[in-house]
């Protein structure tokens, strides 16, 4: 049996959405960590530092880990440092810590665009994992139609050794089992600092390996491999901004990729009206040239001088950017100007079509699996009006996108799942 859903991979008119993921490195007086206090880590000079940084990217998606757990840090970054010098629209989702400690996850988001529907969390060993379920602001929302996106932050154990791997795995085990049992697949990001030294670790190949193709996440960069110390991946890394021990800061150089953002199928493929910008995932301020070395030494050209200051002295991670964009006009189903597509399967192994022209032209029809290859292309040369067409599909059982693509550019995707 098959199910299908539509979507549109052509899009009106578009809106981005920029998310930022950031390590602020204790933001909070009671870290419990030597060296590391209200005069070695001051929050005034802190909130000053994220205050130049996030005027300087402008996200409409601020996830953060390493805030402290009681809401008066939560309360004082938005107010201290995002809204400020006349902006007023963002907002910050509810903190948790039902995991104890003293460091905690947080969401900020411009409530221009967003909309905060509901918010969950899952307890682990050592630190909450978040989940925050947004709409979109359309401008279509009184008909009832909008696109929904779950952003999850969570801060996965450090260190070293089978141990700390274990817990890591351990934590990416509760979240997939919690997102595959909520039987909703579709437009999720899951962002934090994950302290992963390889690609080969069981906790990345349970995020991105995942049984169910539906649930799974993709690594934007798509860069496997063994990040730590490597000069391959000098342009990934975000951990440490600085080569020489100060308090609580790490020490060590760029040479390190713990900070990452991985989105599931629906965004890696378009197939649920977001996708990210090619191009646009980066770590504020690696130009590559780094590796072993601080954000500021050489001098850093990739960003303003202020900005690498701030991040020298605010933390020592870097914050990891990517752009999405949405469409912006929702509510339109799958229907195009030119062409009306409808996909049923009423025979196994078999994809039956129902296509209406508005004029006659070439069409493209490809079929995708859901780790992005084309395993199938076919040409249709239609007159205007309603056709009915069959093409065999032997592909075994997951998930399928289908797109079809006019001689004008104009597409539509379709979700196909073979069970």
């Amino acid at each position: 049996m098959f199910i299908t859903t539509a979507t549109l991979s052509r899009v009106c008119a578009q809106d981005t959405i920029r998310m930022m993921q950031y390590n602020l490195m204790y933001y909070t007086n009671t870290s419990g960590v030597s060296d590391c206090n209200s005069m070695t880590n001051n929050l005034d000079n802190k909130d000053l530092h994220i205050k130049t940084i996030f005027q300087y990217v402008r996200p409409t998606v601020f996830c953060v880990c390493e805030i402290g757990s009681q809401t008066q840090y939560a309360d004082r970054l938005l107010n201290n440092a995002i809204n400020t010098d006349g902006i007023d629209y963002y907002r910050r989702g509810p903190l948790t810590n039902q995991s104890g400690g003293t460091i905690a996850n947080m969401i900020y988001y411009d409530s221009r665009k967003l909309v905060l529907y509901k918010s969950t969390n899952i307890t682990t060993s050592y630190r909450d994992i978040n989940g925050y379920t947004f709409y979109y602001n359309a401008d279509n929302l009184s008909s009832g139609d909008t696109i929904f996106t779950t952003f999850w932050i969570a801060h996965l154990k450090a260190g070293t050794g089978t141990t700390n791997e274990n817990a890591r795995f351990a934590q990416t085990q509760k979240l997939m089992n919690r997102i595959a049992n909520s039987g909703l697949p579709g437009n999720y990001t899951f962002s934090g600092d994950f302290n992963l030294y390889s690609s080969n670790e069981a906790a990345y190949q349970e995020l991105t390996e995942y049984s169910n193709s539906l649930y799974r996440f993709y690594d934007p960069v798509n860069s496997p491999g063994y990040w730590h110390n490597s000069s391959q991946f000098s342009s990934l890394h975000t951990q440490s901004t600085r080569t020489q021990a100060e308090y609580c800061f790490s020490t060590g150089g760029l040479d390190d990729r713990f900070d990452i953002i991985l989105v599931s199928p629906y965004i890696y493929f378009g197939s649920d009206r977001m996708h990210i910008v090619e191009g646009s995932y980066h770590a504020l301020g690696q130009d590559g040239a780094r590796f072993n070395g601080s954000i500021v030494s050489p001098t850093n050209y990739s960003i303003p001088s202020n900005v690498a200051n701030a991040l020298y002295l605010q933390s020592d991670h870097l914050p990891v950017i990517m752009d999405m964009t949405i469409d912006a006009h929702v509510g339109v189903a799958d229907r195009n100007p030119d062409f009306f597509v409808r996909v049923t399967n009423p025979v196994r192994e078999t994809l039956q079509v129902d296509m209406q022209s508005m004029e006659a032209g070439r069409y493209n029809i490809e079929i995708y699996s859901m780790d992005g290859r084309r395993i199938a292309r076919f040409e249709e040369d239609l007159d205007e009006g309603t056709h009915r067409f069959s093409y065999p599909f032997k592909y075994g059982k997951g998930a399928y996108l289908v797109r079809f693509q006019n001689d004008k550019g104009e597409k539509i995707a379709k979700k196909v799942v073979c069970f």
